[in-house]
């Protein structure tokens, strides 16, 4: 953050801008979650990425709010459809606005989104933003229809993460050797660099989901428990269980039959079967290819910095 500081102050603005409409409720909303937004993770990628390829003008600051804008309007869509309370601790916007707007302004972010995308005047950023956007959106569609369901398979479930999360990260990192009209092969490191990174980044958040204080993961634990779905954690706990074990994860998460008790037992079989350790080992294999993806660039401030993003995500876990 402090490499890119100035470019993310920019980013910040451009991103209170664009939020701007006279319709009061849209802005109000809108700045309710990004005013309780993260880290900024996917437009630093973007504003990193760029300086990485020694690109010097401004074009990276507006793709990065338009990766912003992407991944907030997934965020409302995506509490709707989870019919979560808490988003990052706070309350979430559909819990203060309800399911109608928080729809709803979530389109606004798109049209925003795609907006920013015309007025860069590139079909090659066009191309890559709304090819991500349309996969994050069929991630989130697998994911619900594996909901419920104990035979996923492992590579199914790597098929949603892929989709909801890693397409998003791996377009923001490719935006930077784009604007910077860098070669192919810096570009295609790039994208490698960031879909690695985006499937150790939900590994970790997976495994969180069962391992973590409210505090340190932005969102109460077993919300992933209670909305039955399927992650690496539990369907690793799953198949190494025996009958007995099978049968309780049968009833919580496919009957969806779950009391008091039950997201306690649901982390001592984890525990038992160390799904949490297994999955943070995958998101460590991950974040492995994520950082030798990135020798084609010669060592750098940006370089580093983007390394230390694979290791920030995956410590998360420790």
């Amino acid at each position: 953050m402090d490499l890119v500081a100035e470019d993310l102050s920019a980013c910040n603005t451009l991103i209170v801008e664009r939020m701007h409409s006279h319709v009061a409720l849209i802005p109000q909303l809108a700045a309710h979650i990004v005013a309780a937004g993260g880290k900024r993770l996917r437009p630093l990628l973007t504003l990193a990425a760029s300086r990485l390829c020694g690109y010097e003008g401004v074009r990276h600051v507006s793709l990065a709010a338009c990766v912003e804008f992407i991944h907030t309007a997934t965020l409302l869509h995506d509490d709707v459809v989870d019919e979560s309370e808490l988003r990052r601790g706070q309350a979430s916007a559909n819990a203060l606005f309800g399911n109608k707007p928080s729809v709803l302004v979530g389109d606004f972010l798109f049209a925003r989104a795609f907006q920013l995308m015309i007025e860069d005047k590139s079909l090659e950023t066009l191309r890559i933003l709304a090819a991500a956007s349309a996969t994050l959106a069929e991630g989130e569609v697998l994911q619900l229809i594996t909901q419920n369901d104990l035979s996923t398979t492992e590579a199914q479930y790597l098929e949603v993460i892929e989709g909801k999360t890693a397409a998003l990260f791996a377009a923001a990192t490719r935006l930077g050797a784009v604007v910077a009209d860098r070669p192919q092969a810096e570009a295609e490191a790039l994208d490698a660099y960031g879909h690695n990174l985006g499937i150790a980044f939900q590994l970790v958040d997976d495994a969180l989901d069962y391992s973590a204080e409210q505090a340190s993961l932005g969102k109460t634990v077993g919300d992933d428990f209670r909305e039955g779905k399927m992650t690496l954690p539990v369907l690793l706990a799953f198949h190494d269980g025996d009958t007995a074990e099978q049968a309780f994860w049968r009833r919580t998460l496919e009957e969806g039959e779950q009391g008091e008790a039950d997201l306690g037992e649901a982390q001592r079989l984890l525990e038992r079967h160390n799904g949490i350790g297994r999955t943070i080992d995958r998101a460590e294999t991950y974040g492995e290819a994520a950082i030798r993806a990135l020798d084609i660039f010669p060592a750098n401030e940006a370089k580093l910095a983007l390394i230390d993003v694979v290791r920030f995500c995956i410590d998360r876990a420790r």
